[in-house]
């Protein structure tokens, strides 16, 4: 059995800040984007909508903070044999992207569904890419990798390396934004929630923080309901980059602590808000990225009004022809 993170030793500030230095230079500090109009004021009346523009981060996603953070602790002789990942394409793409920035290799395990234009994303990035059946048995097969070749496994949401490393968004939030009082934070395995929130609720403790995930892929919000992390059976959605397999401890207790609660969409509500964004915004995301706005027009809707939000529009890592299809279903 797991042991449970002691969560009251986590993230103060000050260690914050030490990722936040060592990162600088390189990611960036993504822009938020004030979303005027008639949508926005039908949300939040006289509350404001700020969209965080994570996608336009190095590597197409808020994964490349983590997967840094991760990589840069690393000594001479873990980071010279390089590091393995598991990923549906973000967190792959990320982990190739710091790979060639360090100086290492990467083998990343993606199933075989993965969109073609994110393996393509990997190899151009110089990592070596193994295409397996499903997302457990992609898991499973890093693993074998891991011991097999001495690789570092970076995980792709779960530890203190990913949590310090997304906590920067949070931070930055924060300093961008005087008057926030309400974040939405799609919810994958829940690295991305965990610094956030975590670095929010610390700096501004009156300021809600809400999770958002697929109905098909809904494993933080079972495991919050249950108490304990949960797994699911299987990632039923089109949202493949919130397709974790299962809740990991370390997230857990942290979302746990911080987040004010998990709200479920629909597919169809996914859709939706990825046209909402390119219509109102011109911004083409993939459907990871539109759960935020969804949660926000959806299930969320009264609880944002008259605040002023921020939605993290966590990456896009999509081609035209996919984007296409998927908005037009």
């Amino acid at each position: 059995m797991s042991t449970v993170p002691d969560v009251t030793s986590v993230q103060t500030m000050a260690e914050g800040g030490r990722p936040r230095s060592r990162l600088r230079g390189l990611v960036g500090e993504t822009p938020v984007w004030c979303w005027g109009g008639g949508e926005a004021e039908a949300l939040v009346g006289d509350g404001e909508v700020r969209g965080e523009l994570e996608l336009w981060q190095h590597a197409g996603s808020f994964k490349a903070r983590g997967t840094l953070n991760v990589m840069l602790e690393l000594d001479e002789g873990a980071l010279s044999r390089g590091v393995t990942a598991v990923s549906a394409g973000n967190h792959a793409i990320a982990v190739a992207h710091a790979a060639r920035v360090l100086g290492t290799t990467a083998k990343v395990v993606m199933p075989k569904t993965a969109d073609p234009g994110r393996i393509a994303k990997c190899r151009a990035a110089g990592a070596e890419v193994i295409l397996v059946a499903d997302v457990h048995t992609a898991f499973e097969e890093v693993q074998r990798i891991a011991r097999r070749e001495d690789r570092t496994f970076v995980h792709p949401f779960e530890g203190r390396g990913i949590v310090l490393g997304t906590a920067t968004i949070g931070l930055e939030l924060v300093e961008q934004i005087p008057g926030l009082d309400a974040v939405v934070v799609p919810v994958g395995g829940g690295g991305l929630a965990a610094g956030i929130a975590c670095a929010v609720k610390q700096l501004r403790a009156g300021c809600t923080v809400h999770g958002v995930e697929p109905h098909g892929a809904s494993s933080m919000h079972r495991s919050l309901t249950a108490g304990s992390p949960q797994a699911i059976e299987a990632v039923r959605t089109i949202a493949d980059s919130l397709g974790a397999p299962r809740a990991e401890p370390y997230t857990f207790e942290l979302c746990r602590r911080f987040l004010d609660g998990v709200a479920l969409v629909s597919d169809d509500e996914l859709v939706a808000a990825m046209r909402r964004l390119f219509d109102a915004l011109k911004l083409a995301v993939e459907p990871a990225a539109a759960a935020s706005t969804a949660a926000a027009f959806g299930p969320l809707r009264s609880e944002l009004r008259g605040r002023c939000v921020a939605l993290i529009l966590c990456g896009t890592n999509t081609d035209v022809a996919t984007f296409c299809r998927t908005v037009q279903r």
